[in-house]
């Protein structure tokens, strides 16, 4: 595993965006884990967070230029600092975000805020995470109807590896099939059990035998095939 991936995982811990416990998800199951991008709250977090992200664009993407879509609400502040970070790289790229009412009227009226789509544009979709890949339905459709664009990829902090609510594929491989586009992560589930299980951090283990067999019998029930 690289070592960013490992420091990405350590900080998702440290900032409190990954939690493990007894958490009920929105699809009603029942998790052993927690992760959520809203819980980062400073400016030095999230300065961090767009620096991982950048890592992972120059590995997914390379050193090509795209725009930034960063989806309301979670995704805004993400694709922001994702586009600083890669300025200070030496790759300036635009980016928009979408309202969740569209405007219509004023000078900014529309469903997005921005730079502006132009035909010809390569968008990458920068979210939180995805567990469903439910959100895509809406988001493809109006990210293509603004301008005959492409969306050349999406990128997301954790890859659950969670079956669908509908088939046993996880949310990402079910977002390349229907949609043709890479569907990365920084890291997956599996990274970070690698990385924390039975490995002290800060006097404590953050997953111990207990959690990791909870882990375990979480995926083999809820586990992508």
């Amino acid at each position: 595993m690289e070592s960013y991936k490992r420091e990405f995982i350590k900080f998702l811990e440290d900032a409190g965006v990954l939690k493990f416990g007894d958490f009920t998800a929105k699809s009603g199951r029942k998790i052993p884990y927690f992760i959520n991008a809203g819980d980062i709250k400073t400016g030095e977090q999230i300065q961090k967070l767009g620096e991982f992200y950048a890592k992972a664009y120059f590995e997914k993407v390379g050193n090509k230029k795209t725009v930034l879509y960063g989806p309301a609400y979670k995704g805004i502040p993400i694709a922001v600092s994702v586009a600083v970070a890669l300025a200070k790289d030496g790759l300036d790229v635009p980016f928009f975000f979408n309202r969740k009412e569209e405007k219509d009227h004023g000078a900014d009226k529309g469903s997005f805020l921005g730079s502006k789509l132009k035909d010809g544009d390569r968008v990458v979709m920068i979210e939180d995470v995805t567990t469903s890949g439910k959100s895509m339905e809406e988001t493809v459709p109006k990210v293509k109807g603004a301008a005959n664009v492409e969306i050349v990829g999406l990128m997301v902090s954790l890859n659950r590896m969670e079956k669908g609510l509908e088939t046993d594929k996880c949310a990402l491989d079910e977002i390349r099939e229907k949609y043709g586009f890479p569907a990365n992560a920084i890291v997956s589930m599996a990274d970070v059990v690698e990385c924390l299980y039975n490995r002290p951090c800060q006097g404590r283990l953050i997953i111990d035998d207990k959690m990791k067999e909870a882990i375990d019998k979480y995926y083999e029930q809820y586990g992508a095939k």
